[in-house]
């Protein structure tokens, strides 16, 4: 049975844990807050950037993009997203897995003929470990703690300038959707070809709006197109931002419980051993002062 001394040193390396853990939930939950401020700022200019853009296809029926065009698919990208540091729960495992579900979904495709955008230090290492030849391209360890629309613009056009050229046939993002502060959901979610069918079918608004527009209503798609895949990207980094946080304070909570659970425990430990000490002490004594009768 281990000793009062061994069960003190247990209870300080518990406390001291504890005030750890503790003190990162409270971080956690500010740059959480932080993260839904700035989904809240930008959702009005994403709502009203696709209403314009569900009106306008919705009044061109016949409107095609080359951006929508729909190939075999012999070569492709994939955007991942993860946190840049651990202790956040299962939120990178999550992407690990995803990742290597969506790559058996194409057994026919060579090695080289996937491209992987790893945004997120665990992710970037975890694709570098693996023994393949993906392609990898660059690193976007910076954009996950300051998420930051140049960021999210340059990863845009370059997909959307490798979809065109033809150097891919499709792109695919994973990433945790922030549902609430609980419960974050791993997603898989086409990029491109976008679906204007789809799209067309839906109503932009309550309210019809007859926008007046110059030169064209096509040539304006053309340009609202790429930059709602831009914005896309912006919107799936500020959302696996907060994703990520929520996932690390739900983690740290837990953390924090389970070490009061075990200094319950090793408090009830140490009373009953030092109850036992005296205890036997006190038998010394009395033993003693019988012998000396």
């Amino acid at each position: 049975m281990a000793s009062l001394k061994e069960i003190k040193g247990r209870i300080a390396s518990v406390k001291s844990t504890q005030k750890i853990t503790s003190a990162m939930k409270m971080v956690a939950s500010a740059k959480l807050r932080k993260a839904q401020y700035q989904i809240e700022n930008f959702l009005p200019y994403e709502t009203r950037l696709m209403e314009i853009l569900n009106s306008f296809l919705s009044s061109e029926t016949d409107f095609q993009s080359v951006l929508s065009e729909k190939r075999e698919v012999k070569r492709i990208a994939i955007v991942v997203l993860s946190s840049n540091s651990s202790l956040c729960g299962a939120f990178n495992s999550n992407m690990n897995r995803l990742l290597t579900d969506l790559l058996n979904r194409y057994p026919d495709l060579e090695e080289t003929d996937v491209t992987i955008y790893p945004v997120g230090k665990k992710i970037e290492e975890t694709v570098l470990k693996m023994d393949s030849r993906f392609q990898i391209q660059g690193s976007y360890i910076p954009l996950m703690d300051k998420p930051n629309f140049e960021g999210a613009r340059e990863i845009a056009d370059r997909l959307i300038a490798d979809f065109i050229s033809g150097k891919i046939d499709r792109v695919e993002l994973i990433y945790n959707h922030f549902k609430t502060t609980a419960v974050q959901v791993p997603t898989v979610e086409c990029f491109l070809p976008i679906e204007l069918e789809k799209t067309q079918k839906q109503v932009a608004s309550p309210v019809w709006v007859d926008y007046i527009v110059e030169p064209d209503k096509k040539t304006i798609l053309e340009s609202l197109i790429p930059k709602s895949l831009r914005t896309k990207i912006y919107a799936v980094l500020l959302d696996s931002a907060a994703a990520e946080q929520a996932a690390r304070m739900v983690a740290m909570q837990i953390a924090t419980d389970n070490a009061q659970e075990i200094l319950e425990d090793l408090t009830i430990q140490f009373n009953k051993q030092r109850q036992q000490t005296i205890t036997s002490e006190l038998l010394d004594i009395i033993g003693g002062s019988e012998a000396l009768k």
